[in-house]
């Protein structure tokens, strides 16, 4: 018999990803929860090539769950409000928090599993490093840099607390996404990886952009983030899908820090064209709170059993740029 999966934000860049594992691999019925908007907006295009078994809109969710939701075995909670330029910090907190508590609470309450997307903007400056530690005195004491990463950190240390009352669903995933990039994401706009802002430049002939550097010991362009392919992040959600006994919250980066001057190159290469990189002067506004560098430690990922490879961004982007963002139609 199929299990049932609700996939909220699914037809989001990472859900639907995590969608087209699912439809993939056969065997579950797929509940999309989501709010898809404008028609010319790209995001129901995101699902268009995969069978789903039904959609709810979120104001729908909390009757769907009491009615057709009874069948739900598994709760793969995606979605939310994960750009850093939302003004309203009411809104953030509510559908970040609020909403992911209430599922939280239903799935505890009727046995469901529970994998919900966290974020490594929860780690703030990184002066606590980047260990994905789920004990309290570890979360309480991370500064997120935004609202945005402050509500995924507070519901991070939600979710711990019901953990430790034993008042958490029978399984219980917290996965810390770092820097994102691959198909599904063009609806995003600025909030894009820079892989994908990079490409219409990088296809024109023109040279791509960087921030200079205001901190030794890096150079210009030599600001380094964990770049994870969005294919890799999807199959490790589905890796807990299959192994209903691991619960905790876990890094999902590629195990590398790498330079936006790599990144940038990687482009470039898949797009059979030298490197042509021009460096700005960082905005004031950024420059005290500026990230130069993020590593996800994949230790414990690793140590509770996932072991297929991860993609470095010189194999991710290539694979992205010739199979996707080069095509007329780029979706998965």
């Amino acid at each position: 018999m199929a299990r049932r999966v609700l996939v909220t934000g699914g037809a989001g860049f990472i859900g639907s990803n995590i969608v087209a594992e699912l439809a993939a691999r056969g065997g579950f019925e797929i509940a999309v929860c989501d709010r898809l908007r404008a028609v010319d907006g790209g995001k129901w295009r995101n699902l268009a090539k995969h069978a789903i078994d039904d959609f709810i809109a979120p104001e729908d969710l909390s009757a769907w769950l009491g009615g057709r939701g009874r069948d739900v075995a598994i709760v793969i909670h995606m979605g939310a409000i994960s750009s850093t330029m939302e003004a309203d910090a009411d809104k953030i907190v509510h559908i970040n928090f609020s909403l992911s508590r209430d599922l939280h609470d239903w799935c505890a309450a009727s046995g469901r599993r529970f994998i919900y997307a966290s974020s490594a903007a929860t780690y703030g400056a990184g002066e606590h490093g980047f260990d994905d530690r789920s004990d309290l005195d570890f979360l309480t004491a991370l500064r997120p840099l935004n609202a945005y990463g402050w509500s995924k950190a507070l519901f991070d240390i939600l979710v711990a607390r019901r953990a430790a009352a034993a008042a958490a669903p029978p399984q219980s995933v917290g996965l810390k996404f770092f820097n994102v990039y691959g198909p599904n994401e063009g609806h995003k706009g600025a909030m894009r990886s820079m892989a994908a802002q990079m490409w219409p430049g990088v296809a024109a002939g023109e040279a791509v952009r960087l921030f200079k550097s205001c901190r030794e010991p890096w150079g210009h362009g030599a600001q380094e983030r964990d770049f994870v392919d969005v294919r890799d992040a999807a199959a490790i959600a589905l890796w807990f899908v299959d192994h209903a006994d691991v619960s905790g919250l876990f890094n999902v980066g590629s195990g590398e820090a790498r330079s936006f001057n790599d990144l940038a190159r990687a482009v470039f290469t898949a797009a059979g064209r030298p490197a042509r990189i021009d460096y700005i002067d960082m905005p004031e506004a950024i420059r005290e709170t500026y990230q130069y560098h993020t590593r996800a430690p994949m230790d414990r990922l690793r140590a509770a059993g996932y072991a297929a490879p991860l993609a470095t961004i010189d194999e991710g982007v290539a694979d992205y740029v010739r199979r996707y963002l080069s095509r007329e139609d780029p979706y998965r």
